[in-house]
């Protein structure tokens, strides 16, 4: 009579593994591209440092004029200033990588950015009409930060952690004596873009 002999396992696999590494730096490299595919890294931070260093020498400015229209007028022109200084230097920083300033990460940041600064505009312009200046250092800081919390979420993880700083300081200055306003401003425009763009700036390529 036959015996049945009972079946043998299969020998385990032995998986080499340096392979195993090989797959893991794979996917590694391939979720990497996803991220940087889906953000615009090219933020200069030499260029939000220079900001800084324009927006201490307008306090210096604004607080030598006359009047408070002047000041004002002084920090409105450093605005603009300042926004093209920031252009010009992210547009160097992204032809150096070889990046496109209207990719759809680029235009995502833009569009994230761009209304709280149209919204810091509009009420720039109705608190200067009831002649509610005090309240102006507190909406800008806010708004700016807002802009940068906003457009951050499409570009490196330190930009959303500078708007926030500026959301800090706005909320400080709406509640601060009137005399507070300007030198949360320094703070905020000044010593913050500057500490934050040289961060950036040695984290992520200048």
């Amino acid at each position: 009579m036959a015996t049945v002999r009972p079946l043998r396992p299969a020998p385990p696999v032995e998986r080499d593994p340096a392979l195993s590494d090989r797959a893991l730096d794979n996917l590694r490299f391939i979720r990497e591209t996803m991220e940087r595919a889906g953000t615009f890294t090219a933020i200069s931070g030499w260029g939000i440092a220079a900001v800084g260093v324009v927006a201490m020498a307008a306090a210096l400015v604004a607080r030598g004029r006359a009047t408070v229209a002047w000041r004002i007028e002084t920090w409105v022109t450093t605005a603009a200033v300042c926004i093209a200084l920031s252009l010009w230097a992210t547009a160097r920083k992204a032809r150096r990588s070889d990046l496109s300033m209207v990719s759809g990460p680029a235009q995502k940041l833009a569009l994230a950015f761009s209304p709280a600064m149209v919204v810091g505009a509009l009420l720039t312009a109705a608190l200067l009409r009831i002649g509610a200046n005090d309240l102006l250092p507190g909406v800008w800081l806010l708004l700016y930060g807002t802009a940068v919390v906003a457009g951050g979420a499409f570009s490196v993880r330190i930009i959303p952690v500078m708007g926030l700083c500026f959301m800090v300081l706005g909320a400080a200055a709406l509640f601060a004596p009137p005399a507070a306003g300007e030198w949360l401003m320094v703070v905020g425009f000044g010593v913050a873009h500057v500490v934050f763009g040289i961060q950036i700036a040695r984290r992520h390529g200048g």
